[in-house]
């Protein structure tokens, strides 16, 4: 018996499968925790570096623009490498990223560590997305995308109320350093534990398959451009999860602290219980998912709900909506699920990697234009001598509403019923 032949693929949804998609969720969670430690940090980089609002958004769309713009390429790699090799080669960037910013002297270097963990983060989710939509039933798609995003929450709970005493405690160095750990223990677990199953083998009678250059891949990008309902899509896509991410990974902590006068460790716990919400909201919007056109109507009906609650922080500027309403839009966050599922129907099973890529390319350029055009308006409006937080959350809403009035109006995918058990 030949000791190195490989191992026969897990069945469709085994245990086998789901310890590895768990192990590939490490990934996520760093990168989610990456993605938002802006809500605690903003105030003591301010401090050190002298930051304007306009440059602290910069700064937070940093990681998100490079993210973004790597994602077809990742999308490209994962389809032609696969899940496992495109992980563990791009995620040590992710560790050089976060080891330099621990050291940064000064803002360029902080921009060049964050753009370098944009990067190293850029396969995350992505190879999860499409672990499970190689590896699992097609009836679980959106309850596992949801369950995978739950789990990835544990990274963005870090950056709440522990991220606040550990900056407290030390300093936002030692926030940094603490990242940068947990990303090397990640890739460690990554490196050991995740062996994607083997796909079908092509019978010995029948040639091979040619393999795909890495130019032809990319040009196989175009067609999906050319689909009426891919416009919508990412008009949607631009700005669904950044408003999210504009919050909690930016303006919480500084609106908490410079508008109501709350600690560090106290906008912390408001942000690990808006976290905590966030984290068991993909996984409830997964389970309840009804697919079809029920699904966009949620989809647009949460989004045009969470345009109002930016609305309201807005005007109200009262203390008690501040902490309540973004608690409200954690719990309702979790509808950006919905759009993974709605994408994985939208376009052929031969380009999934590269729909999804495309998917969270927006979605992340979203992020990073959201958080940076925040930031310019913050900075307008204290030019202006109004109050920073207003322009903010009005950008946030006006953006919001006009995403999701681009997608309700222009064409969308043929809708089609929630696959079951019995369909396949």
């Amino acid at each position: 018996m030949n000791k190195h032949a490989a191992s026969p693929p897990p069945t469709r949804g085994s245990t086998s499968a789901a310890a590895m998609l768990v192990a590939l969720a490490t990934a996520f969670a760093l990168s989610q925790a990456f993605r938002t430690v802006g809500a605690m940090m903003a105030t003591p980089l301010t401090q050190h570096f002298g930051l304007t609002p306009q440059a602290l958004g910069t700064w937070a769309g940093t990681f998100h623009f490079t993210f973004g713009i790597m994602q077809l390429a990742m999308g490209v790699s994962i389809d032609h490498f696969g899940v496992r090799r495109t992980v563990l080669t791009a995620f040590p960037l992710a560790i050089a990223g976060a080891a330099l910013c621990t050291v940064a002297p000064g803002f360029g270097a902080l921009l060049l560590g964050q753009a370098l963990i944009g990067v190293g983060c850029a396969p995350a989710f992505l190879a999860c997305t499409v672990f499970i939509a190689r590896h699992f039933d097609a009836a679980r798609f959106t309850a596992m995308s949801g369950l995978v995003m739950s789990l990835a929450g544990m990274g963005i709970l870090f950056t709440g109320t522990p991220l606040a005493l550990l900056i407290e405690a030390a300093s936002w160095r030692a926030g940094y350093a603490a990242l940068t750990a947990f990303a090397v223990l990640s890739w460690i677990v990554i490196f050991w534990r995740v062996h994607e199953p083997a796909r079908t083998a092509v019978a010995p009678e029948e040639p091979a398959p040619e393999r795909q250059s890495l130019r032809q891949a990319v040009r196989d990008l175009l067609p999906l451009f050319a689909m009426p309902h891919t416009l919508g899509l990412l008009c949607f896509a631009c700005v669904s999860y950044a408003a999210f991410i504009t919050l909690r990974g930016l303006w919480l902590g500084p609106v908490l602290h410079d508008r109501h006068g709350l600690s560090l460790v106290a906008s912390g716990n408001v942000a690990l219980v808006m976290t905590v919400a966030g984290m068991a909201s993909p996984m409830l919007f997964g389970r309840l998912d009804p697919g079809g056109a029920r699904r966009t109507r949620w989809m647009m009906r949460c989004a045009f709900a969470g345009a109002a609650m930016f609305a309201a922080m807005a005007l109200t500027q009262s203390r008690a909506i501040d902490i309540g309403l973004p608690i409200v839009y954690g719990m309702l966050s979790g509808y950006s699920v919905l759009l993974y599922a709605y994408t994985k129907n939208a376009y052929p099973a031969a380009v999934t990697g590269r729909a999804m890529a495309l998917l969270n390319m927006a979605m992340f350029l979203g992020v990073s234009l959201m958080q940076w055009t925040t930031g310019v308006a913050a900075s307008w409006a204290v030019a202006q001598g109004s109050e920073p937080f207003r322009a903010v959350f009005l950008t946030v809403s006006g953006m919001l509403a006009a995403g999701t009035l681009a997608f309700l109006l222009l064409p969308r995918a043929r809708e089609r019923a929630r696959p079951t058990s019995a369909d396949l």
